[in-house]
């Protein structure tokens, strides 16, 4: 047998005689029984992850399963059974009370005794289940499995900017280019043109449409690209491309109650005299591309659409005119193979040490030209010891199967070993993704705060559940077992999305391990009905599924996450689920509101709770009960204000709103949630002073997001003094929406400085009049600055230039500057974006100077033609060595159309001189 973890069995015999000791020892102290509890709870819950491991043998027998798949049941059951000993018996401490406290005393075990009973005999079940469990683990002979548990490393966020740049893959340049040259050489016929790009998965069809998208998409009037998998909503598809080409707010009013034949007219109202470029990614049959084609006028404005698929047929239905194009995606080459494999193994081509090289090429060789095998298991194999020896089990470990059979069996070959190769604790959360459907694209935060709430996370070495959570996170992105979207400034990833192909795998595993139940369709499957569901994704459900679910047992149900509209009326009722952590309604936006919440009150153990996206428009009064509650989301919800109880959540730690019409009150006695590290979508101004003023005993508080609208001079004063207050804890994110202009003029004397201040935001049009006081050098932790001046001198510049940490920069003006504003070359050493935008048409010009901002990677201006027309339009791009997008817009007042396309030529001449070729986008040009 292959080596296996046996901290799990090693500490069984013990864990499980302790724990038979105290649950049937109910005479002792309620407060020391509370904390074995707890400590015990933890010990049951990191036994789920290293249990994983024993389904990885190389020859698993099914006596071996079945242990498995007994310890895994009786470590659930047991600490559900915590959670009810500590809910019915464990809520009352013993006090000196004389004749009161015993009649309470009396009263309450009165009140307990059926409870009590019940837990005696489950105690009792347990105990027969113990032993049982023991009586297997002796006559198969598990003691005799050795092996230990692998480690992982500490992963440093920025790594994952490693994978910026994955769409740059080799052997993707010849192809790109020739596409790109056909989609533009017919564009003077006027028709519109399709390109379908086939292949099954892993080949790169996505990152070859990305590139040629991204090498063209400045000489269309608008582009948009969207994804439309196996279940599409089209109805979501065409609202997703309007949002994507449309600016205008007055088109796209009330688009949520569009239904799908008014969504597909205004989509084509909007494209009628447009030149469009669009992606439509992932088709997987002829209807779907049948539904969302008729939303794109023939227009005779050369326009173009790209697609992608798995299936020649579809292809096919794509392209009916004989000037389309279906290019047929074909596995990488030796040579290129090689280079990719080396480069994300090693570093560079060269870097391979000679005694690996024989092994390496039999390994591609197995990978059989796949980019998705070879990233996978170059992101194994870039952790392993670089041992001749431990690359050839490797090998031996792929065998021959792809290379024979270039089919989702061969890719899952290669995928599962590197799923198994993981840690207990990745495979845990990375089956924790089988929540969610495929090409969804999945926040990190949520990711994060679910992981904490499910206990999957233990503090380590010093660093908190949030930053172990989030090294997790990273530890996928790094082995390529998930692809980071929306990487930042700062390195840090927004959001993931899982391959289809290991979305597949990792949804067999938590079935095969009962870890999550995924409802979608006809897809579903409810695994072994001896266990318990566990862990509930509701992805697609109709009358028949729902009413099969209604009739499971769903008592053990952990966590409960809903990622479709439209599932709600066929949702069972909450009082069903008695034991959630994670309750995620977020996306559901139509029928929420017709959903009883009854029973909300008894999820004592719920920690996690998101409205998110949802038509909700009043908080369930039992939410106030829920007083282990850790997150609570109202972003994107018509909530307004909350529940004046909502302030004895005290273990609440983010309570997250945001800026829209419907501006909420801070609630009276917030001074209390000691605990909250971030609230955000408040009124200041709503609000009353006691409140505001209660808002700096929030010493953990670390994210603040307000709004601040009407002028109340008592109502800026006190927060500014708040304010204050929290700088010199451990606020580390401010961002202020809102025309108070009375509150942004205290802003300028924020004493003492805040040291901890990581962020700062205006979302306003007012303009501090100069620089404020407290933005210095000294302000060594200040990466991100969003704000707004009416005069930008070269002295503010400077100042701002010297802030150490500085890598993100947005500086808005409503001033008119008609001289240059020069960048010189000292200053800004580590910015990586500067967006330089005005109100209205105040835009001037810009110019950077020989060794101005060395490290800048994006930028974005606006451009007053007129007013450059003196310089010859020089921006000076070429001092930019490392710049990779710009974004310009060119303003057109006072300009003429041949001025405007000069400029626009030599902006273009500008970018094309860096050897790295960065990626220009122009807006307001005209068509060529």
């Amino acid at each position: 047998m292959a080596p296996a973890v046996t901290a799990a069995l090693g500490a069984l015999g013990p864990l499980l005689g302790k724990l038979a000791e105290l649950l049937a020892n109910e005479c002792g102290r309620l407060k020391r029984v509370r904390r074995e509890i707890r400590s015990l709870r933890t010990e049951f819950t990191s036994m789920d992850a290293a249990l994983q491991t024993y389904a990885q043998l190389e020859d698993p027998t099914h006596q071996v399963k079945q242990w498995v798949s007994l310890v895994r049941e009786l470590a659930y059951d047991t600490e559900d059974l915590f959670d009810k000993f500590i809910r019915h018996l464990g809520n009352g401490e013993s006090h000196d009370g004389g004749f009161k406290e015993y009649f309470r005393k009396t009263v309450r075990r009165l009140k307990t005794l059926g409870a009590r009973h019940g837990i005696a005999n489950q105690i009792n079940d347990l105990k027969l289940r113990i032993k049982e469990v023991k009586e297997l683990k002796t006559s198969y002979k598990l003691d005799d499995i050795g092996g230990s548990t692998p480690s992982h490393e500490t992963v440093d966020p920025r790594l994952a900017a490693l994978f910026a740049e994955e769409a740059h893959l080799v052997g993707i340049d010849s192809p790109r280019d020739n596409l790109a040259k056909w989609m533009m050489e017919d564009e003077n016929k006027h028709r519109r043109r399709v390109l379908s790009i086939v292949g099954f998965g892993g080949l790169g069809k996505t990152t070859l449409a990305n590139e040629v998208y991204r090498k063209i998409q400045e000489r269309f009037d608008c582009h948009a690209l969207v994804s439309v998998s196996q279940k599409p909503d089209t109805k979501k598809i065409i609202k997703d491309l309007i949002s994507q080409m449309s600016r205008n707010s007055e088109f796209t009013k009330d688009m949520e109650s569009w239904d799908e034949q008014k969504s597909i007219g205004k989509l084509r109202e909007l494209l009628q005299h447009k030149r469009y470029l669009v992606i439509i990614d992932d088709i997987w049959s002829i209807s779907a591309w049948k539904a969302i084609n008729c939303a794109f006028p023939e227009n005779n404005s050369s326009s173009r659409i790209i697609t992608t698929t798995r299936i020649l047929e579809v292809a096919r239905s794509c392209c009916p005119d004989p000037a389309d194009q279906i290019y047929e995606m074909t596995p990488l080459s030796d040579l290129h193979s090689q280079r990719l494999f080396f480069n994300r193994t090693f570093g560079s081509e060269e870097g391979c040490p000679d005694m690996l090289i024989e092994v390496s090429n039999a390994i591609l060789k197995n990978c059989g030209g796949l980019p998705l095998a070879i990233i996978s298991i170059s992101g194994l194999l870039a952790n392993r010891p670089r041992v001749k020896e431990e690359w050839e089990k490797v090998k031996r470990s792929i065998g021959s199967d792809l290379n024979r059979n270039k089919s989702l069996e061969g890719m899952k070959n290669i995928l599962s070993l590197s799923y198994n190769d993981l840690p207990p604790n990745l495979k845990t959360v990375l089956l924790h993704l089988s929540n969610f459907p495929e090409d969804y694209v999945i926040n990190r935060e949520r990711l994060v705060r679910q992981w904490i709430a499910e206990g999957f996370i233990s503090e380590e070495r010093g660093r908190s559940c949030q930053e172990v959570a989030e090294s997790y996170f990273y530890e996928l992105i790094n082995k390529s077992l998930v692809q980071p979207v929306d990487i930042r400034y700062d390195g840090k990833v927004r959001a993931c999305r899982v391959h289809d192909m290991m979305l597949e795998l990792i949804i067999s595993k938590s079935i095969e391990e009962n870890f999550i139940t995924v409802v979608n369709g006809s897809q579903t499957v409810w695994g072994n009905s001896q266990c318990s569901i566990r862990r509930l994704s509701i992805q697609d459900i109709d009358q028949e599924l729902a009413s099969e679910l209604a009739k499971k047992d769903l008592s053990h149900v952990r966590s409960l996450v809903i990622t479709a509209s439209g599932c709600i009326k066929h949702l069972p009722s909450l009082t069903k689920f008695e034991t959630l952590r994670v309750l995620d309604f977020e996306g559901c936006r139509k029928g929420l509101v017709k959903y009883d919440m009854d029973g909300m009150e008894n999820l004592f153990q719920l920690k996690y709770l998101s409205f998110k996206k949802t038509d909700i428009r009043e908080l369930p009064s039992g939410v106030v009960m829920l007083h282990d509650l850790e997150t609570l989301d109202l972003r994107s919800t018509i909530l307004r204000d909350l529940p004046a109880r909502i302030v004895q959540l005290t273990k609440l730690q983010h309570l997250c709103s945001d800026m829209d019409a419907y501006q909420r009150k801070i609630p009276i006695g917030i001074g209390n949630m000691t605990n909250l590290r971030e609230i955000s979508g408040f009124d200041i101004n709503m609000s009353s002073v006691g409140a505001v003023e209660e808002l700096g005993s929030l010493i953990n508080l670390e994210v603040l997001h307000v709004q601040c609208e009407k002028s109340q001079e008592c109502n800026a004063e006190m927060f500014h003094s708040s304010l204050c207050m929290l700088g010199s804890y451990k606020l580390q994110s401010v961002w202020i929406d809102g025309s108070n202009s009375a509150l942004f003029e205290l802003l300028d004397s924020w004493s003492p400085l805040p040291s901890c201040l990581q962020r700062f935001g205006m979302g306003t049009p007012y303009c501090f009049s100069k620089l404020p006081k407290w933005i210095t050098p000294a302000l060594t932790s200040l990466v991100y600055l969003n704000i707004n001046l009416s005069v930008i001198t070269e002295e503010a510049l400077g100042i701002l230039g010297e802030l150490p940490a500085l890598l993100s920069l947005t500086l808005c003006t409503n001033t008119v500057h008609k001289d240059r504003l020069v960048l010189q070359g000292r200053g800004f050493r580590c910015l990586k974006e500067f967006l330089y935008q005005p109100f209205g048409e105040g835009a001037g010009t810009l110019v950077f100077e020989k060794g101005a901002l060395p490290k800048l990677e994006k930028l974005e201006l606006w451009f007053s033609v007129s007013m450059a027309k003196a310089y010859g339009f020089y921006l000076g791009l070429e001092h930019l060595p490392y710049l990779k997008h710009v974004r310009v817009f060119l303003q057109k007042r006072d300009a003429t159309s041949s001025e405007v396309e000069a400029a626009a030529a030599v902006i273009r001449k500008e970018a094309n001189l860096r050897p790295n070729h960065p990626r220009l986008t122009l807006y307001g040009a005209m068509k060529e």
